[in-house]
C-alpha cells in the first residue's frame, strides 16, 4: 500500500509540477524575447532532469554505480523511444531548423563521447571535468547564438508578471524533483521485492521513473502546442543528463562501468540516431515515426526482460 501510495502520490505531484514549470517557462521566453526553443534547452530540460541528478548522486555516493550510468543511458533511451514517441503520437511535433542543424547532432556526439569516455572501464574527475566543462560551454553558445539571432530583446506581450513566472518555475521545478524521487523509490522498491537486478532496475524502473517529468512535460507542452519546449525539453535533457549529470556526479564521485553492456549504448546512440532523419524530413516528427521509436522502446525493453530471466 505504501507503495503504491508512493508511485500514485509521485505522478501527482509530477503532472502539477509540469503544468506549472511550462506556464512559467513560457511566459518567460515571451516576456524576453527568447524563443521557447532555448528555453525548452535549458530552462525545462533543467528542470526535468533534475530528478536524475538526485537518483545519480545518491547512487554514486552509496556504491550503487549500476543504477547511477543505467539511470543516465535508460533515461535517455526512455526519453527518445519513450517521450518523444508518446508526445508524437499525440499530437505531431514541429521541429525547427535550428534543432536539426544543431542540437540534435551536438546531442548524438555526447552521447558517442561518453561511450568512448567508459571504455576504459569508469568516469573519473578528470572525465567528469570534461563534461560538465562541454555543458557550460554548450549554454553559452546557446545563449549567445539566441541574442546574436535577435531573440533576447525584452517584450511585455506575456500577461503574467515576471516573479510569478519565476515562482511558477520553481514551484515546477520543486514539484519534479519531489514527484520523481517518490515515484522512483515506490518503483525501486517494487522492483526489488520482485529480485529484479540493479543494474536492470537502473535501466528501466528507475529510467522511466525519472524520466516521467520529461514526460508529462512534453505531453503538457505539446497539447498546449509549445512544440519547440517539447522537442528542446527531451534532446536538452539528453544533453543535461550526459554532460550535467554524469559530470557533476563524477566529479563528487568516479563511477564504475560494471554491468553496464555495449549494447544499451548502441541502442542509446540508434535511437539519437534516428531521431535526426526524422527530424529532417518535413521538419515534423508525426505519428508513424512516434510508432517507430516507441516500438523500437518496447522492443528493448522486451530484450532486457528476457536478459534478466535468462
Amino acid at each position: 500500500m505504501l507503495i503504491a501510495l508512493y508511485i500514485i502520490g509521485g505522478f501527482v505531484i509530477l503532472t502539477l509540477g509540469a503544468e506549472a514549470l511550462v506556464r512559467g517557462a513560457s511566459a518567460i521566453a515571451l516576456r524576453l524575447g527568447i524563443t521557447p526553443l532555448i528555453i525548452g534547452l535549458t530552462i525545462v530540460a533543467f528542470g526535468t532532469s533534475a530528478p536524475e541528478l538526485a537518483v545519480s548522486l545518491k547512487s554514486a555516493l552509496a556504491g550503487n554505480s549500476g543504477i547511477a550510468l543505467g539511470n543516465v543511458i535508460g533515461s535517455n533511451i526512455a526519453n527518445i523511444g519513450l517521450i518523444l514517441a508518446i508526445t508524437a503520437l499525440i499530437r505531431p511535433i514541429q521541429v525547427k531548423s535550428q534543432m536539426v542543424k544543431r542540437d540534435i547532432p551536438i546531442m548524438i556526439a555526447a552521447s558517442m563521447l561518453f561511450w568512448g569516455l567508459l571504455l576504459d572501464g569508469d568516469l573519473s574527475f578528470w572525465d567528469g571535468a570534461l563534461l560538465t566543462s562541454l555543458l557550460v560551454g554548450y549554454l553559452s553558445f546557446s545563449y549567445i547564438s539566441s541574442r546574436n539571432g535577435g531573440d533576447s530583446e525584452e517584450i511585455d506581450d506575456s500577461p503574467q508578471k515576471p516573479m510569478l513566472s519565476v515562482l511558477f518555475i520553481i514551484i515546477g521545478i520543486a514539484m519534479l524533483v519531489g514527484g520523481g524521487i517518490l515515484f522512483v523509490d515506490g518503483a525501486v522498491d517494487l522492483a526489488k521485492t520482485f529480485g529484479i537486478s540493479e543494474v536492470i532496475i537502473g535501466l528501466t524502473i528507475v529510467a522511466i521513473g525519472t524520466s516521467m517529468p520529461e514526460l508529462v512535460t512534453s505531453i503538457v507542452a505539446a497539447r498546449k502546442g509549445e512544440s519547440d519546449i517539447a522537442i528542446g525539453n527531451i534532446v536538452g535533457s539528453n544533453l543535461f543528463n550526459i554532460l550535467g549529470i554524469l559530470g557533476v556526479t563524477a566529479l563528487v564521485h568516479p563511477i564504475a562501468a560494471a554491468g553496464i553492456q555495449n549494447f544499451d549504448f548502441i541502442v542509446m546512440l540508434a535511437l539519437s540516431l534516428l531521431v535526426l532523419p526524422f527530424a529532417w524530413t518535413g521538419f515534423r516528427i508525426g505519428r508513424r515515426e512516434g510508432a517507430i521509436l516507441l516500438t523500437s522502446y518496447l522492443s528493448y525493453i522486451g530484450y532486457l526482460v528476457v536478459q534478466a530471466s535468462a
